[in-house]
């Protein structure tokens, strides 16, 4: 029997865990085509049948299962050594792709991102930013942010930055026309910026103060799919707007905004870049996680 290439047994890895010949020929560089081949090659070497396909999926047969389970921690390992071998005779390079929120980008634009790119002039950074809840294997990433809290238990987590606080704000021009809200119950009466995601959820207001808590779907002229936007509508006096703290900080400091119903702001988890555990992350990505730890290890000193 032929001995398979590294290439084809990366391809099956690949297409294994993402479950798609499209989605694994993007994150390879490959055309689906060339992938097809090489994957039917690698089935015809080993006289064996790895996937299931049909028009809509592809599932792992039962021999391809345990080929997956027998080769997958050695060739992290091979990978891994290959990756380190290399970089000790040129300097690190590559392209990580990284899902995340525009928050989460932001801190990380003040913090790391800088003096990463300084140190490692041939890595390429590349962010998409989007409000939908992201498979980052089955859509080609290598990396995504979300709040610590929501990472999946499968993934290495870096948590960065501060706790996420949300807050309700507006104009003073808003508030002299309609009043001040007293408490959560008030807000029914006023105009407030709605915010849908990207698979059609309206995001309800989730007020916190101590032991008592309030979910509000509130109703008002004006729906978006971004904070900044949202931030832009509150200071247009449009309507109260729920935001997180970061982004509004500078206006409510300068007083182009208040804070309405400051007790009731509720605080999560700061936000982490995380990566699957069981495949072997590229040296620029681990390169990339050990500056986001770093930097927040020294905030915390």
């Amino acid at each position: 029997m032929p001995k398979p290439e590294f290439a084809k047994l990366n391809a099956f890895i690949t297409v294994a865990e993402i479950g798609s010949f499209r989605g694994a020929a993007k994150q390879l560089g490959l055309s689906p085509s060339a992938l097809s081949h090489a994957i039917r090659t690698l089935e015809e070497d080993l006289k064996l049948r790895l996937f299931n396909r049909t028009t809509r999926s592809v599932a792992l047969t039962e021999a391809g299962q345990e080929l997956l389970q027998r080769i997958s921690p050695a060739l992290d390992d091979l990978g891994q050594a290959l990756d380190d071998a290399s970089s000790n005779a040129r300097r690190p390079r590559g392209h990580i792709r990284i899902s995340a929120s525009e928050e989460s980008v932001q801190i990380l634009m003040q913090d790391v991102i800088p003096a990463f790119l300084a140190q490692h002039p041939d890595i390429h950074l590349e962010f998409a930013t989007e409000t939908r809840m992201v498979d980052i294997v089955k859509d080609g990433f290598d990396a995504g942010v979300r709040l610590h809290e929501d990472v999946p238990l499968d993934m290495v987590a870096v948590p960065f930055g501060p706790p996420m606080r949300m807050v309700a704000v507006a104009t003073p021009a808003y508030l002299a026309a309609a009043g001040t809200p007293k408490g959560p119950q008030d807000l029914s009466a006023h105009r407030c910026v709605r915010y849908r995601f990207e698979s059609g959820a309206l995001v309800k207001w989730e007020m916190v103060q101590g032991p008592s808590s309030y979910s509000l779907d509130v109703t008002g002229p004006l729906t978006l799919g971004n904070t900044n936007l949202m931030l832009s509508a509150a200071l247009q006096s449009i309507a109260i707007a729920w935001v997180p703290y970061l982004s509004a900080a500078p206006h409510l400091a300068e007083g182009r905004l208040i804070h309405v119903l400051p007790d009731w702001a509720p605080t999560y988890t700061s936000a982490a870049l995380y990566y699957p555990k069981n495949r072997h992350p590229p040296l620029a990505l681990r390169l990339f996680a050990e500056a986001v730890r770093h930097r927040s290890d020294k905030r915390t000193d």
